[in-house]
């Protein structure tokens, strides 16, 4: 189905340009242009360089730490409500403090929850955004979330290998649904079973992994771990270690979100890791030969794409 271009734009802060770039390639339209304005001490103010008056505006930024990134996106949204734009779209392909999404301990705060009230009190009307750490995030918000999956683009990949002895591993108990649907996917599309184990990690505080334990058995196997985010990849490095020494013939990490901060680099670089594949959600460079990535812009595009077209999200974004 076709859609009227000058009903809608696209826009990118700083941190969307490049995955902002793809999409609009894949949706024929061109990315709109965008301002922003830094001073001296740190604060900044964002204004579009073209009307957005009667458009539904899409604007593609990831609220990965620093805050900055998150305080853009809220501007940006400000700006097009003010710019009288008919609907605006926060387009958030990593959504930052995901992992605040409940009181895990006394005295904490629920940052998810105070991130989906900052974008609707901003005038988001919509969100789309990519495989939330935690699927009850989205009623967090009163209106409408598009939840896209990683596994899209990542199953596919994956497929492509061709794997003689593919297994599916979770790195913990919390992540088994999400490793269980990967591996139905791979089903999908190799035509095969493929099984899948469990890690135990016992994690005595935030970014530290003290022990892992696998769950199943991994000899002459490969091994595919399935997670969302990897940021320090100390838990994914630790599995594959155990998990050769568990006589697997392979072992690589699938994630959707590679926040890759402290010295995750250096640990994947040095780890038995065969590769680490994740999406384009957080713009990288860094030089790190065993990092693959693969591009969300088709599926976030379709559902652009479904929306403007009041089509079906959901028949899309299958797990």
């Amino acid at each position: 189905m076709s859609m009227e271009t000058n009903e809608f734009k696209v826009f990118a802060g700083s941190q969307g340009e490049a995955l902002a770039q793809r999409i609009c390639d894949e949706l024929g339209c061109q990315l709109g242009k965008l301002h922003i304005d830094r001073f001296s001490d740190g604060e900044f103010c964002t204004y579009f360089e073209e009307s957005v008056r009667g458009q539904s505006v899409y604007l593609v930024q990831s609220t990965c730490p620093s805050s900055d990134n998150l305080m853009e996106l809220l501007l940006m949204i400000d700006a097009a409500k003010r710019a009288s734009a008919y609907k605006v779209i926060a387009v958030i392909p990593y959504f930052g403090w995901a992992r605040q999404d409940r009181k895990d301990k006394p005295r904490v705060s629920i940052g998810a929850k105070l991130v989906a009230n900052m974008l609707q009190v901003a005038g988001a009307d919509r969100v789309i955004t990519v495989d939330l750490h935690a699927d009850q995030i989205q009623g967090f918000f009163d209106i409408p979330v598009d939840h896209v999956y990683g596994s899209n683009v990542l199953a596919p990949y994956v497929a492509a290998l061709n794997l003689k002895k593919l297994i599916v591993a979770s790195p913990d108990i919390g992540g088994s649904k999400r490793a269980s649907n990967f591996a139905k996917k791979l089903h999908v599309l190799t035509n095969r079973e493929v099984p899948m184990v469990i890690c135990y990690k016992n994690r005595p505080d935030f970014n530290k992994v003290s022990e892992i334990r696998v769950l199943g058995d991994v000899y002459g196997k490969d091994v595919v771990i399935v997670d969302d985010i990897a940021d320090t990849a100390g838990t994914l490095c630790k599995a594959a270690e155990v998990m050769m020494a568990g006589g697997a013939k392979s072992v690589r990490a699938v994630v959707t979100h590679g926040v890759l901060s402290g010295h995750a680099v250096e640990n994947i670089n040095n780890s038995t890791l065969e590769e680490l594949v994740c999406t384009d959600s957080i713009p990288k460079d860094i030089d790190c030969p065993k990092l693959h990535i693969a591009s969300l812009a088709v599926p976030i595009a379709q559902t652009i794409r479904a929306i403007q077209n009041h089509t079906s999200v959901s028949e899309m974004n299958v797990k």
